[in-house]
């Protein structure tokens, strides 16, 4: 093959490679005409390589979800400095890649998503107490802001998808009075407890004493001085059948029963 065969080869190759554009996995294109109509309106292009003019292009943008993290600078509902670290989950709508192309552009990040959570997150903590944003309303706040941004970019044709507040850092003099009030609710949790143990004892042991005495008092009024007496004859006329050797005292014992003395075999 000649020199002028090779060169007009290598330039052809160079001409096609100029002439696409390659689309990665997990991303779509918009087709930009330079002297035409500008942006295709209506049609996305999906991964692979793409042919087009040399004077023409592609916009790419990657429709996985993707993930940036913010730390936040916030104040308190008493105006203590708060510091958030926060993760948010977004993608742009797939089937509207060709319209966020013309009203904002690949940097939609920057543009429209970190503004507004930045701002959603300043307005919706300044509502909350210190130590309700450090323990018990992180969830409820991730979620405020996460439906605040979803309103606000409903028409940017924008997608995001969670928030998450992954921490909170506080100063340290309102750190340790936190940590000191609840350590006096555990504490409190914790006496509370010993109290209604010791109050479930004591009315157990009442039950049981009550018990006893409707016991007692039952059996007191059973027990008649005749019933007694009868019992005692039945209990002597055992003992007088019995084979063991004994001395009986007619008259001789208490209530006039006989007296039985002895007992040997």
């Amino acid at each position: 093959m000649s020199k002028r065969l090779w060169l007009v080869v290598i330039c052809f190759s160079f001409l096609l490679v100029g002439c696409g554009t390659s689309i990665p996995s997990g991303h779509n294109g918009v087709k930009y005409y330079k002297f035409r109509e500008g942006t295709q309106m209506g049609r996305i292009y999906g991964e692979g390589f793409q042919w087009h003019l040399p004077w023409n292009s592609f916009f790419v943008y990657k429709t996985q979800t993707d993930e940036r993290r913010e730390d936040l600078h916030v104040l308190s509902a008493d105006g203590a400095s708060i510091e958030l670290e926060a993760s948010i989950w977004f993608r742009p709508v797939v089937n509207k890649l060709d319209s966020l192309q013309i009203t904002i552009g690949p940097n939609y990040y920057e543009v429209v998503i970190g503004p507004a959570l930045r701002g959603e997150a300043r307005s919706i903590v300044g509502r909350y107490k210190p130590d309700e944003i450090y323990s018990t309303k992180r969830e409820i706040i991730a979620s405020e802001i996460l439906e605040a941004i979803q309103s606000l970019l409903k028409d940017k044709h924008i997608e995001v998808q969670n928030i998450i507040i992954r921490n909170v850092i506080l100063p340290k003099n309102v750190t340790d009075a936190i940590n000191a009030k609840l350590a006096a609710d555990q504490e409190q949790q914790k006496m509370q407890f010993v109290l209604l143990k010791e109050t479930q004892e004591a009315e157990r042991k009442r039950i049981e004493a009550q018990g006893i005495a409707d016991f007692q008092r039952i059996i007191t009024q059973g027990l008649s001085k005749n019933l007694l007496l009868w019992k005692g004859i039945e209990a002597t006329e055992k003992l007088a059948e019995s084979p063991n050797s004994k001395v009986v005292v007619i008259g001789s014992g208490e209530a006039g029963l006989p007296l039985i003395l002895g007992g040997e075999k």
